[in-house]
Formats: C-alpha cells, structure tokens, sequence
C-alpha cells in the first residue's frame, strides 16, 4: 500500500476527473485534506481516497447532492461508510464474475 497519491493516480483510480477532485476537495474540507508541495502540487493519502470514495458513492450511486452527501455524513458516517463498502465489494464481486464469464466463454468456443 502506497503512502501518498497524486491528483493523476486518485483520478485514474476512481475514473474521475481532475477537476471534479479538486470541487469535491473545496466543497468537502473537513473530510478530503490532501498535503501539497512546496509547488503546491496535492497529494492524497489513503483516508482522503477513501473519503473520496465515499462521496464519489453518494453522488454517483445515490444520485445525491452535495447538501444530501453533507447531511450523510454528518449524521451517520459510521453507517454511511458500512453501506459504501458493501456496494464497493459487490461491484468487485460483479466485475470478477463478469471477468469468468468471458474466460469461460472463450474457452468454451475452442474447438
């Protein structure tokens, strides 16, 4: 496990862009706190990830707002983080089962 992510590596990671890490980073300071450079260059740990993926979760999945993600977290993080990483599994769970599926395929179409 890496200690710290540049801006690139989270964005490639979790499949958003650059530009919606750093609104989220604004909109959210309490929970994504990324240390910078001399240059000012943002590197992120693994709990800013991991917050990160928590409100990419609420936004994306949920389909909540940005007040609605605020009023989560602010109510029930705990549960709010239980319920991210179960869905986070089962996306893991279907993407392997997906995977296997196609290998079987091809095996089965060998001659």
């Amino acid at each position: 496990m890496r200690v710290f992510y540049s801006i690139r590596e989270v964005s490639a990671l979790l499949k958003e862009p650059e530009t919606t890490l750093r609104y989220w980073e604004d909109e959210f300071p309490e929970s994504i706190k990324p240390t910078r450079n001399e240059r000012g260059v943002r590197f992120y740990k693994e709990e800013d990830v991991n917050a990160i993926r928590l409100i990419q979760y609420f936004v994306r999945d949920c389909r909540l707002t940005l007040d609605g993600v605020r009023k989560k977290l602010k109510n029930n993080q705990e549960s709010a983080v239980k319920q991210a990483k179960v869905v986070l599994r089962l996306k893991n769970i279907k993407s392997e089962l997906l995977a296997l599926s196609e290998a079987l395929s091809e095996v089965e179409s060998i001659p």
